[in-house]
Formats: C-alpha cells, sequence, structure tokens
C-alpha cells in the first residue's frame, strides 16, 4: 500500500478535526458549539424525537447529550415533555427562539464549505461527494436512515 493510501485515515481525521475547528471559531459569536449546534440540526428535522434515539442519530453517550440539553433548554432553545411511549424519557422540541439561530447556523456552515470547496467544480464536489458516501456505506453498511444521517451530516456543516 502506497504511503498516500496509509494516510487517508489520517486526513479523514484532520479534516475532521479542522471543520469543528473552523465552525466553532466562526459560531463563537453564536455562543454555541459545534456539538448544540449538530443537536439543533437533527431537532430541526425530526421535531420531538426522543434523548435515546438522538444520542444514537448523533454517536454520543446519552449522559453527553443530557448535558447539552440541559444547556440548550436553559437558553430556551430546547423544551423536554414526557414520551408517552415510554416514561422515563423524554421527547425533544426546538422553541421558536431557535429557529432564527438555526438558520443563522446553517449560513455559517454553507460559507464554511463554500469557501473550503471554492476551487472545486461543482462535479468534483458531487464526485467527492459520492466517494464519501461509498466509504461511509463500506464502514456502516447497517447505517441509521440517510433521512437521519443527512440531519446529522448537516449539523457538521456538510
Amino acid at each position: 500500500m502506497s504511503s498516500h493510501r496509509e494516510s487517508i485515515g489520517f486526513l479523514f481525521s484532520d479534516i475532521a478535526r479542522l471543520s469543528r475547528q473552523a465552525f466553532n471559531h466562526r459560531a463563537s459569536s453564536l455562543g454555541l458549539s459545534l456539538a448544540q449546534w449538530r443537536v439543533l440540526a437533527v431537532l430541526s428535522r425530526q421535531q420531538g424525537i426522543n434523548q435515546v434515539k438522538l444520542a444514537e442519530i448523533l454517536e454520543i453517550q446519552p449522559m453527553t447529550l443530557v448535558r447539552q440539553i440541559d444547556r440548550l433548554e436553559a437558553l430556551d432553545l430546547v423544551t423536554r415533555s414526557q414520551d408517552p411511549d415510554d416514561r422515563r424519557a423524554s421527547r425533544l422540541v426546538l422553541t421558536e427562539a431557535a429557529q432564527p439561530l438555526i438558520g443563522h447556523m446553517r449560513r455559517i456552515a454553507d460559507e464554511l464549505w463554500n469557501e473550503v470547496l471554492g476551487d472545486f467544480s461543482a462535479d468534483e464536489r458531487e464526485a467527492l461527494a459520492d466517494v464519501l458516501h461509498r466509504v461511509k456505506a463500506k464502514l456502516c453498511p447497517h447505517a441509521i436512515s440517510d433521512n437521519e444521517t443527512a440531519a446529522a451530516r448537516a449539523g457538521s456543516g456538510r
């Protein structure tokens, strides 16, 4: 295997880390982290989801999510209600105050990725997305539905 091929894993890791840092820097004036934005992004597409399912989609521990939800609730961006199907679980819904913030965060993500991919043609962008989807499918063939992963991906800025 060539050294180029051996570095692909490091490239994926570096790109993920650097994109999180760039997004956090651009969004810092809003007082939300990328992790919190990802929660809001998924909720914007799946209002009423329960915390357990949301933690699965975000691939984080439920206790980590609870802390994020606590912070978002304190900011009046998310509300909890009892899950009618499971008394131990909560369903999550965005508040009206979150709506303008969601739009602003999406613009930040779009601007970041338009800048990063600005030198790529439309065909190159499409080819890149296709290749990355294929890699992802190989890594997790039994992944959560496309809608859920799209929501999480949008939260990460892509």
